[in-house]
């Protein structure tokens, strides 16, 4: 059942639509006015007001794979459902061959079947090209299929400077970087949501054997920009 909170200052009202426990804490959907949000454990993730850096992270990485000479019906893998603009972005782009999504939150992929977060990901899970793996993202990269991806696309909690559940500032450390690493194709791209530049975070890229390292901002209507950091597999 929804519960609205009450409005304040003339703000929307927020309605919690559903709530679950799962393995790695409550996570929620709420909606305010006509935005809907993702709380984890009690902490903001991410909502469908805007999605301009979400997109970017997936374009920005067919950009870096084209720099290169284009890649026939590249693969990559989306670290992270969400609110789907990321999967919606890539499933809008014809040349891309296989897109693989991980998302750890059973919550959040039935949100995207059957719930509201439908009208955001676009109809991209019946897309034949997209497999769904619902799984952590670090216990899939150290699995022993060891299939590689032309792009590795993450928007993994808030990114690598501030993550707010438990075992996913793994994923940024020297064991995570290492395994996405092995991850890719020769030659292929890393890139990584955050919700603030990360100058620590480029040099551990570096340090990991990652090059070109870049990142790529986003204005927000306050506060520091978000980014996308973008690296690179060596040929």
């Amino acid at each position: 059942m929804s519960t609205a909170l009450p409005e304040r200052d003339g703000s929307p009202a927020v309605v919690t639509l559903d709530r679950r426990e799962g393995p790695f804490g409550e996570v929620a959907l709420r909606r305010r006015g006509g935005t809907y949000e993702i709380i984890a454990n009690g902490c903001f993730l991410m909502d469908t007001a805007d999605g301009r850096s979400e997109r970017l992270l997936v374009g920005a990485a067919l950009d870096e794979l084209d720099r290169s000479g284009p890649v026939a019906q590249p693969s990559v893998l989306i670290g992270g459902l969400g609110v789907g603009f990321s999967l919606a972005h890539a499933a809008a782009e014809p040349r891309w061959g296989r897109i693989a999504v991980v998302e750890r939150e059973g919550a959040i992929i039935e949100w995207h079947r059957s719930g509201p977060l439908a009208a955001f990901s676009a109809g991209a899970l019946e897309d034949p090209r997209v497999g769904v793996l619902h799984t952590d993202l670090l216990e899939y990269l150290a699995g022993a299929d060891g299939v590689r991806h032309h792009a590795l696309c993450l928007d993994i909690d808030n990114g690598p400077d501030w993550t707010v559940t438990d075992g996913n500032a793994g994923l940024y450390g020297a064991d995570g970087l290492a395994l996405l690493l092995r991850r890719l194709e020769p030659g292929g791209v890393l890139a990584v949501w955050s919700a603030r530049p990360s100058p620590a975070f480029e040099e551990a890229l570096r340090a990991a054997g990652f090059t070109e390292v870049t990142t790529r901002e986003v204005a927000v209507a306050r506060g520091v920009p978000d980014v996308v950091h973008l690296a690179r597999r060596a040929r």
